[in-house]
């Protein structure tokens, strides 16, 4: 079978950026990968991961580019395939590459089709928008916070005669 998905690149501009992509269903999240970073004209070789996701959009387990982790215990990419995360009842993938820069992707399955002769794949189907220069700018919750103040109890950290320790303590 095929798994044709659509992948949103998460971004404010007015054009919506996106690549319509079909790849077998028992090929990897590591030939996911390399076909999305092709497809948005990444070389590839940042770091990357997919996370599962739900249908509101929040970020699950991840599975990774290379394994990081201190005890080797990290979900590969090239050692998962797509029809072991992705299936009818599990439709959406978070994408996030170069962790510097965070672009950050919505990737979901469209549809599952029977595979055609005489087709290669991974297939690049269909481009919509303009990648930008750079990636778009994180907005995170306390920045959209008007009422936000890191510093709620007042206290002015300069002022050392009104601060409750004794500075030498040791």
């Amino acid at each position: 079978m095929i798994y044709r998905f659509r992948i949103i690149l998460d971004n404010d501009t007015e054009e919506d950026v996106f690549r319509d992509v079909e790849i077998r269903e028992t090929d990897t999240l590591e030939d996911l990968h390399n076909i999305i970073t092709q497809s948005f004209g990444f070389d590839g070789s940042e770091m990357a991961s997919f996370y599962l996701s739900n249908d509101q959009w929040d970020q699950g387990e991840e599975i990774s580019l290379f394994d990081l982790s201190d005890d080797n215990s990290a979900r590969l990419m090239n050692e998962t395939a797509l029809d072991s995360v992705v299936h009818e009842a599990q439709t959406k993938l978070i994408y996030v590459y170069d962790f510097l820069s965070m672009w950050t992707f919505y990737v979901e399955l469209a549809e599952i089709v029977e595979e055609e002769e005489g087709y290669d794949y991974p297939n690049l189907m269909f481009v919509q928008g303009q990648v930008p220069d750079n990636a778009p700018e994180k907005l995170f919750e306390a920045d959209d916070d008007d009422t936000f103040n890191e510093f709620e109890d007042e206290l002015d950290i300069d002022d050392y005669d009104n601060l409750d320790f004794d500075e030498n303590w040791n």
